[in-house]
């Protein structure tokens, strides 16, 4: 089908509207004049009734997912590449003759169209980085709209608690770009930021490809130079550069100025370009926040907004839901935090971050997927291995599943068996319902309970049931 750049042009069907890339982008197409139907299983199976009903009275029509929504032919159905082709919906698209897209290819239509487009890319840090540069650009008057994969807390509000998407104008786009699917070679960015390359869902060496042509298809470039894979990548490119520790990057940190604290960080960011100075203050804490914030900085100058501008835009930056979100503390001191991560090097950050504070880790994690977990379970063995103490606690329950095809082979016992031949504290129990009553039964006063995985909105409500069990 030709690009359909306007969103007002055609009516629109999203199947699985309730995902977490799906809801941004059906809000950025309805909020610039489209009109938005939708399915989803989770919707049929009765999960996160919140949403759908805030989604309905929004103006979003919502049918069950049997193909009852797909009903004209000048729809253009949108679903994840991952959809198999026997979905109802899918199946009537055909019959129909319906225009398809993949999430990747409208997002990247509608990117590649603004006259000023920012991606952020890399394997940890995305979500985060694009929420505070969305920031520092709304802050600035540029009027973004921003494509996120998890809700920001400086938009959302009572009558948009599911703000992982902002419109604001036509003229600059920003978005995390993904590579786990190779979507990433889609997009043309005015400027492209790179934050790190480390295993996920692809091999190293699909990943320096995916990344390197990323890099040269950026007008601009956005660097990490404290990552050895994205410094060699960004080899002559004439980026901006910057980095926590290595000396050479433009916008770093004045040694010794690093506070880090349990609920936030200060850091006198430095732009070597200038030799200018200004004092950072993030609710957001740990060190990888740190160079999340030195990435968004780096990302808006190369965009036009001068780093003392961003540095102050981020001191009113609220952060993301799920990203080390502190549901609360129990009276006794327990404290419990919505995490989403689900790769070694977003685990690794949460629990590198809970450690450098006193008190025993109980770490909950959910898998979000078979494949991913074949595909990293060593990796994710020996990061809970070597981040956590003999004193802390691994929980591991089986991986996610919604229902569909998938080979449902290898699983969370390996991992658990892994970090157990470590001398480390891990127990499997297949069932979440099971974690919980295991958590409650062992959690102590001081702990700290972290609920970590992805794709599944229902580990919030999981973690805000489990505090209200230790109260």
């Amino acid at each position: 089908m030709d690009t359909p750049l306007k969103p007002s042009a055609r009516p629109w069907f999203f199947c699985g509207i309730g995902g977490s890339g799906m809801l941004p982008l059906a809000q950025i197409v309805q909020g610039l004049g489209g009109t938005v139907a939708g399915s989803d299983r989770s919707r049929d199976q009765g999960r996160t009734p919140d949403k759908f009903a805030w989604l309905a009275n929004h103006g979003f029509a919502l049918f069950p997912q049997d193909g009852s929504g797909v009903t004209s032919p000048d729809q253009v159905v949108v679903a994840s590449a991952a959809v198999e082709d026997t979905v109802p919906e899918i199946v009537r698209a055909r019959a129909l003759g319906c225009d398809r897209m993949t999430r990747a290819e409208l997002n990247s239509a509608l990117f590649n169209a603004a006259p000023a487009s920012v991606a952020i890319a890399g394997t940890s840090g995305k979500s985060t980085v694009t929420a505070m540069l969305g920031w520092i650009f709304h802050s600035a008057g540029r009027a973004p709209t921003i494509m996120n994969g998890a809700v920001m807390k400086n938009f959302a509000s009572a009558e948009n608690p599911f703000a992982s998407a902002h419109v604001g104008g036509s003229e600059l786009y920003v978005s995390e770009v993904d590579e786990s699917d190779g979507s990433i070679a889609l997009y043309r960015p005015t400027v492209g930021v790179l934050l790190n390359v480390s295993l996920d869902h692809k091999s190293m060496d699909e990943l320096r490809l995916l990344f390197a042509d990323f890099l040269r298809a950026s007008a601009t470039c956005a660097v990490n130079l404290d990552d050895p894979e994205v410094k060699a990548l960004a080899q002559g490119l004439g980026a901006i550069t910057f980095g926590v520790s290595d000396p050479s990057a433009r916008i770093s940190v004045e040694p010794g100025s690093a506070d880090y604290g349990m609920s936030g960080l200060s850091a006198v960011v430095t732009d070597g370009s200038d030799g200018s100075a200004d004092r950072l203050s993030l609710a957001m804490p740990g060190r990888h926040n740190l160079a999340n914030a030195l990435a968004a900085i780096a990302g808006a100058a190369a965009a036009g907004v001068a780093p003392s501008e961003a540095v102050a835009a981020l001191s009113s930056f609220r952060g993301l839901a799920r990203r080390f979100d502190v549901i609360g503390t129990s009276p006794g001191g327990i404290t419990v935090i919505d995490d989403f991560g689900h790769n070694p090097e977003k685990c690794a950050a949460t629990l590198r971050t809970l450690k450098q504070h006193s008190g025993r880790v109980i770490a909950f994690f959910q898998p979000h997927g078979y494949g991913p977990l074949r595909q990293m379970g060593r990796e994710l063995a020996d990061t809970f291995a070597r981040e956590l103490g003999p004193d802390d606690v691994t929980i591991i329950c089986d991986p996610v599943y919604f229902g569909g095809t998938v080979d449902r082979s290898g699983g969370s016992q390996d991992v658990v068996a892994a970090i157990s031949a470590a001398d480390r504290s891990a127990e499997y129990i297949a069932e979440r319902a099971a974690v919980a009553d295991r958590i409650a039964a062992i959690a102590r006063d001081g702990d700290r309970i972290a609920i970590m995985g992805a794709r599944d909105d229902t580990l919030t409500e999981f973690a805000r049931n489990l505090l209200a069990r230790l109260r």
